[in-house]
């Protein structure tokens, strides 16, 4: 299950998994979609490693910029991925 984070001013929707262990990592999966003409640009971005994927119409400065936003909030993303999103926190 994917849940909200948020959109950013350029409308690009952000939402994560919930935390599941990767090789005895927890680990968080990241989307990013920002809607453009004629589709989307999407990413997949894994926590803790910061480990890019399937990165689709970004651009490489694009997925900087996504790459220094997360680092400031990734700590947020991973107790909401924790406690299963926004809406099941208990403390946000």
């Amino acid at each position: 299950m994917m849940y909200p984070f948020m959109t950013l001013n350029d409308k690009t929707e952000i939402v994560h998994s919930e935390a599941y262990d990767e090789n005895g990592v927890e680990t968080v999966k990241v989307y990013f979609e920002k809607p453009v003409y004629g589709g989307f640009h999407s990413a997949e971005c894994y926590l803790p490693s910061y480990e890019w994927k399937n990165i689709d119409g970004f651009s490489d400065e694009e997925i900087q910029e996504l790459q220094e936003f997360l680092e400031s909030v990734a700590h947020i993303i991973i107790e909401l991925a924790r406690e299963g999103g926004f809406d099941n926190a208990s403390n946000f």
